[in-house]
C-alpha cells in the first residue's frame, strides 16, 4: 500500500514537472515572438509603406500594393545616387583607416608592455565618451585647416574621431587572446614586431577584423550630424542627409512614402554585407568566450 501511494506521488510530482517545463517553454516562445514582431513591425511597416502613394497612405492595411514609384523615381535621381557613392566611399575609406590604424594600436596595446599603456587606453575610452555636439566646434577648425569644408574627406576624418578608439578597443581585447607562444616562437625566428603583426597575427584575426570592420562601416554610413554641418552642396551629400531633405510636392506635403523607399534602398547594401560577413561576424562576436 505505501508502495503504492508513494509511486502514485512520483508520478504526479513529474506531471506537475513536465507541465511548468511546458509552460515555461510556451512562455518563453511567445515571449520571443512578442519581442520579435515589436522589433521587426516598424521595419516592415516602412516596406509597406513605401509601395503606397497619395491616399494610400493613410490606409492601415499591413499588405503592400507593390506600387514601384517612389523606387523609380529615387532611382532616376541624381542626387540621390551621388549620395549613395558618397556614403560608400566614406564609409569605406573611414572603415579601412580605422581598421589599420586601430591594428597597429591594438597590437602595441595588446601585447606589448611599456609605460602609460593603460592611462592610454583609458584616454581612448574618455574620447569615445563624448558626445558629437561636444566636438563639433573642434572638428569644424580642422576641416578648414586642413581645406576640406565641404568635401566628402572632411566627413572621412570626422568619423574616425569615434570609428578609431571604438575599433581600437574590440580589436585590442581580441588581441589579449593570442597565446604569448605565437610571439616568442616568431621573435626566436627573427621576426620583427610588424612581421609578427602582419604575418601572424592579423591572419588570424579574420573574424574579428571582419565584425569590427562591419560595425564601424555601419557607424559612419548613418551618422548625419557631422555630414549635415560639413557639406553644403548636394553632389557632395551623404545619404542620410539627402533622405532628412527629401521634400514632398508642396509645403504641406509630409513625403513619407519617398523617405521610407529611400530608407529600404539605404539599407540594402548593410543587408549584403551582414549576408557575406556573416560566419565570420559570428565567429569575430563570440571569439574568446569560451576558453580551454
Amino acid at each position: 500500500m505505501a508502495n503504492t501511494v508513494a509511486a502514485g506521488r512520483r508520478r504526479s510530482a513529474s506531471s506537475r514537472y513536465r507541465w511548468q517545463r511546458r509552460a515555461r517553454s510556451a512562455g518563453l516562445v511567445l515571449l520571443s515572438l512578442f519581442v520579435l514582431a515589436y522589433t521587426l513591425f516598424p521595419y516592415y511597416w516602412a516596406i509597406v509603406s513605401s509601395f503606397r502613394s497619395g491616399s494610400q497612405l493613410l490606409s492601415s492595411s499591413l499588405i503592400p500594393s507593390f506600387d514601384l514609384v517612389h523606387y523609380k523615381a529615387l532611382l532616376v535621381d541624381p542626387v540621390f545616387v551621388g549620395s549613395i557613392i558618397n556614403s560608400l566611399i566614406v564609409a569605406g575609406s573611414t572603415t579601412i583607416i580605422s581598421l589599420v590604424l586601430a591594428a597597429a594600436a591594438a597590437y602595441a596595446l595588446g601585447r606589448l608592455n611599456f609605460t602609460g599603456r593603460q592611462a592610454m587606453l583609458m584616454a581612448i575610452l574618455v574620447v569615445s565618451i563624448f558626445p558629437q555636439i561636444a566636438v563639433m566646434s573642434g572638428m569644424f577648425e580642422l576641416v578648414r585647416w586642413f581645406g576640406l569644408y565641404n568635401r566628402v574627406g572632411s566627413l572621412v576624418l570626422a568619423y574616425l574621431i569615434f570609428t578609431v578608439p571604438f575599433t581600437v578597443w574590440v580589436l585590442t581585447s581580441f588581441m589579449r587572446e593570442f597565446p604569448r607562444e605565437l610571439e616568442e616562437a616568431a621573435i626566436m625566428d627573427g621576426c620583427s614586431h610588424w612581421r609578427i603583426l602582419t604575418r601572424i597575427l592579423l591572419p588570424l584575426m579574420g573574424p574579428a577584423l571582419a565584425s569590427t570592420g562591419l560595425l564601424a562601416f555601419i557607424l559612419a554610413w548613418n551618422e548625419f550630424l557631422f555630414a549635415l554641418t560639413f557639406i553644403l552642396s548636394d553632389e557632395n551629400r551623404t545619404v542620410p542627409v539627402a533622405i532628412g531633405l527629401i521634400s514632398g510636392n508642396s509645403r504641406y506635403e509630409y513625403p513619407f512614402g519617398p523617405v521610407m523607399a529611400a530608407s529600404i534602398i539605404v539599407t540594402l547594401p548593410l543587408l549584403v554585407l551582414v549576408l557575406i560577413f556573416q560566419r565570420r561576424i559570428v565567429s569575430g562576436l563570440t571569439a574568446g568566450a569560451v576558453k580551454g
